[in-house]
């Protein structure tokens, strides 16, 4: 059940600050895509990086840098990009968001976490679920980036002759 508690309060923590921030939802979850794929490249050497600085390379360690590594883009664009205008846009925004993040932080958690009982058969469902979750979280997000508006040009009023 601890497992489940940790995935809750991450998903939550998540949820809370796309809300707060009202930030799309398709800058967003290509920022996780390149989170992703940064961590694929770097992982093992943020290990080794963080060993040479005396930090634990302990399971959970390894596990914490994977996360940052993966949740760092969105974070940086939590504070950069545009947002939605409707309290249903945040909410479904924030949702989708949050179901990509943690489809893309479930591997990494799962080595850090213990996983029993109804944890690990709630794990293993994810799990199998978690590539079918984030191409279609990713499609959205295309999607998303598309119904932005583009800032609107006044370049008459700043032309100079």
């Amino acid at each position: 059940m601890g497992v489940l508690l940790v995935y809750l309060a991450v998903a939550v923590i998540l949820f809370i600050a796309a809300f707060i921030t009202r930030r799309r939802f398709g800058l967003l979850g290509l920022a996780l895509a390149a989170g992703s794929l940064l961590n694929g490249i770097w992982g093992y050497e943020a290990g080794l990086v963080a060993g040479v600085f005396n930090a634990p390379t302990t399971p959970v360690a390894n596990a914490a840098i994977s996360c940052i590594v993966i949740l760092l883009p969105a974070v940086l664009l939590l504070f950069h990009g545009d947002k939605y205008k409707s309290l249903i846009g945040r909410v479904i925004g924030a949702l989708l968001f949050t179901l990509l993040a943690m489809a893309f932080l479930i591997e990494p958690l799962s080595h850090a976490l213990i996983l029993q009982g109804f944890g690990s058969d709630v794990y293993s469902w994810l799990a199998n679920n978690s590539m079918s979750v984030i191409g279609v979280g990713l499609i959205l997000a295309i999607i998303d980036l598309f119904l932005t508006r583009p800032g609107h040009e006044h370049s008459d009023h700043h032309k100079k002759h």
